[in-house]
C-alpha cells in the first residue's frame, strides 16, 4: 500500500505534539503537491488542511494531495478555529525555516496552545524528504534527463571567442527549449583561470585555446532540481591538465565505487579524497564536500562530507563531485548524481566523462 507523504508524517509524528503547522513553500509543497507562494498546512495525527488565498485556491483544490482545501481569508482566526475543534494543546512548527518574528506571532495569535521551539518537526521531515519515493526519482530523472541533453546541445555553441556569460546564457535558452521549468541554481560557467574558483560566476571573459571551462548547472521537472558539471578543454589540453582531469576522474570513480546503503556518509567522501590528496598529491586543492543531496531543493540532506554524521540509505538521491582547484590556474569538477541501492548506486548522469577537447 502506498501511502501519501502525509500519511507518512503522521506515521512518525513527534511524540510531543498534537498537530503540526507547516508554513515554508517548499515543504508545504512536498506534502501536498501545490506549489504556492504563501499559506500553511496544518496536519494532525488523523487530518490535513490546506489554506491558500484566492491565488491559489482553484487549483489547490485540483492538485492537492492527502489534505482538504480551505481558503486562506483570516489565517489566525482560521487556524484557533481548526485547532480548537481538534482538541490541539500543542503544536509543533518549522523551527529551522519559521522566523523569530513569526514564531512570536503565532505564539501571541494561538493563545491556549503551546508551541514546540524544538526542532522536532524539522527532523522528522528531513528524515522523511532525504528517502526520495517512486515518483520523486522520476521527477529527478526526468530533470537529469534534460541536462544531459542540453549539455549536448551546447558543445556545439562553444568555441574560442565565446564568452563565459554568452555560454551560460545559451546554456539556460536550450534548457528551457527542452523542458526544464528554470535553473536549478544559478549556472556556473568559469574558464582559464576564473575555473580555479569552484563557486566562480560567468564574466565576459572570452574562451581561449588553452583552457579549460567548468559548467556546473540543473535543470528542474517538476519542481525536482537535477544538477550536472562538467568540465571541457578549448583547443588543447596539456600534459599538467590530463594529469589532473585524470586525477578527479579516478576520484570520482574511487567515490562511486564505495556508495551503498548503510555506509558512514564521509566514508564515500574519504574514498575520493584518499585519491586527489594521498594518492595524487593535491593536498588541498580540494576544499569542498564530496557531494550533497538535492531534490525539491538543490542542496538537501545528507551530504558525502568530512563531517557527516548520516549514514547512507536506499533512496537517497546525492551528487558525488571531486574537484582539483589549483588557485590562478585553473581548476576541474565532474559531478555526476547517484540514487543510493542496497548493494551500490544508480547513476542518473548519462554524459560521456572522458575529457572533450572541443
Amino acid at each position: 500500500m502506498n501511502l501519501s507523504a502525509i500519511e507518512l508524517l503522521q506515521r512518525n509524528f513527534p511524540q510531543e505534539a498534537d498537530a503540526a503547522l507547516i508554513i515554508s513553500p517548499v515543504n508545504r509543497r512536498y506534502y501536498t503537491k501545490m506549489p504556492s507562494s504563501d499559506g500553511a498546512l496544518l496536519v494532525t495525527r488523523t487530518d490535513a488542511v490546506l489554506l491558500v488565498d484566492f491565488r491559489y485556491i482553484e487549483r489547490a483544490r485540483r492538485v492537492s494531495q492527502g489534505c482538504g482545501v480551505i481558503l486562506r481569508e483570516r489565517l489566525y482566526d482560521q487556524l484557533r478555529e481548526l485547532l480548537g475543534a481538534r482538541g490541539v494543546k500543542s503544536l509543533a512548527v518549522e523551527t529551522e525555516r519559521m522566523t523569530v518574528a513569526d514564531f512570536s506571532r503565532f505564539q501571541e495569535e494561538l493563545q491556549g496552545v503551546r508551541l514546540l521551539s524544538s526542532s522536532v518537526l524539522d527532523e522528522a521531515i528531513r528524515s522523511q524528504r532525504a528517502v526520495k519515493t517512486a515518483g520523486e526519482l522520476d521527477a529527478i530523472r526526468a530533470a537529469q534527463a534534460i541536462t544531459d541533453r542540453s549539455f549536448a546541445e551546447l558543445l556545439n555553441f562553444l568555441r574560442p571567442g565565446v564568452t563565459e556569460r554568452q555560454a551560460a546564457n545559451e546554456l539556460i535558452r536550450i534548457m528551457r527549449d527542452f523542458g526544464s521549468e528554470g535553473e536549478a541554481f544559478d549556472t556556473i560557467a568559469v574558464s582559464g583561470a576564473n575555473s580555479s574558483m569552484p563557486h566562480g560566476v560567468p564574466t565576459d571573459k572570452p574562451l581561449a585555446a588553452g583552457d579549460f571551462f567548468t559548467l556546473d548547472f540543473g535543470a528542474k521537472k517538476d519542481g525536482y532540481c537535477s544538477d550536472m558539471t562538467r568540465t571541457v578543454a578549448i583547443g588543447y589540453a596539456d600534459d599538467r591538465m590530463h594529469r589532473v582531469y585524470d586525477t578527479v576522474l579516478r576520484a570520482q570513480q574511487a567515490g562511486l565505487a564505495a556508495i551503498r546503503a548503510g555506509i558512514p556518509c564521509r566514508e564515500v567522501d574519504a574514498a575520493a579524497r584518499r585519491v586527489i590528496e594521498e594518492e595524487a598529491g593535491y593536498r588541498g586543492c580540494f576544499g569542498h564536500s564530496l557531494g550533497h543531496s538535492l531534490g525539491l531543493e538543490i542542496h538537501e540532506s545528507p551530504n558525502f562530507s568530512p563531517l557527516s554524521k548520516d549514514t547512507a540509505e536506499a533512496g537517497n538521491v546525492l551528487s558525488v563531485e571531486p574537484g582539483v582547484y589549483l588557485e590562478g590556474r585553473f581548476g576541474v569538477r565532474i559531478e555526476d548524481i547517484v540514487c543510493v541501492t542496497e548493494l551500490g548506486c544508480e547513476d542518473l548522469t548519462r554524459s560521456p566523462k572522458e575529457l572533450i577537447v572541443l
